[in-house]
């Protein structure tokens, strides 16, 4: 309707007269006089004094010490919020009966701060019916999706042909793609590695092969998918 139109149009322009929409106090005063002080008063530098003076203008003017210390606190919050941790995305769900969750779970704040490089292999049945497995660098994942939907059970977690490794067993299609944090080395000799760009070291993901330095392989039991593998990687390098 016309009126919520109104109502929006002024809490928008309310938003804009906010100290941090300017870059300086002048800047601001500016905006507060008005088109008839100025042609009353022909002058720019009076209009303004006169506005700060709270003699004309257009509403509550704030005083220069008041803008100043809003204006820094607006920035403050900024560099706060861009310092701050963004939420884990697992907190306070409930993941009782669901061991991969949980398993991803525990792994979240470690990968995200970079204490822990995750690849997990996955096979299961996509949505149209076909068995397809693949290697999946958790940390990249983390930090190009939102893991929201996972821990609400809304989307499961599948192998995809952007990860490092895909197959399709029904189509027998497969490809591989190395992430920021791992190369892939298709070596006919060993089968598939994948190399830490950070810290050099080689994840060996046979079976039969031991997975290499600082590298946990660990399997789970669940019933969530046809066979999950953790292989947990902590990088030796500081920074």
């Amino acid at each position: 309707s016309s009126a919520m139109a109104a109502a929006a149009a002024a809490e928008e322009y309310e938003e804009e007269k906010k100290p941090h929409s300017y870059a300086t106090y002048d800047d601001y005063l500016d905006d507060q006089v008005t088109e008839e002080d100025l042609y009353y008063l022909e002058d720019e530098e009076l209009a303004r004094n006169l506005v700060e003076l709270g003699y004309r203008g257009d509403g509550d003017i704030l005083k220069r010490e008041e803008f100043e210390a809003r204006k820094k606190a607006e920035r403050e919050k900024h560099l706060h919020k861009e310092s701050a941790p963004p939420p884990l995305a697992s907190m306070g769900k409930n993941l009782s009966d669901k061991p991969f969750l949980q398993a991803l779970a525990t792994r979240e704040e470690l990968v995200r701060n970079g204490k822990l490089t995750t690849i997990i292999f996955v096979r299961d049945f996509n949505s149209k019916g076909h068995e397809v497995s693949g290697y999946i660098d958790l940390a990249h994942r983390l930090k190009t999706e939102s893991f929201e939907a996972y821990f609400s059970c809304r989307r499961r977690f599948m192998p995809r042909p952007t990860d490092l490794a895909f197959f399709n067993w029904d189509t027998q299609t497969s490809t591989s793609a190395s992430s920021p944090n791992f190369q892939v080395i298709a070596d006919n000799g060993a089968g598939l590695l994948f190399k830490n760009k950070r810290d050099r070291k080689v994840i060996n993901v046979n079976p039969e092969a031991s997975p290499g330095d600082n590298t946990q392989r660990s399997e789970l039991r669940t019933t969530e998918y046809l066979h999950v593998v953790f292989y947990d990687h902590t990088t030796r390098r500081k920074g």
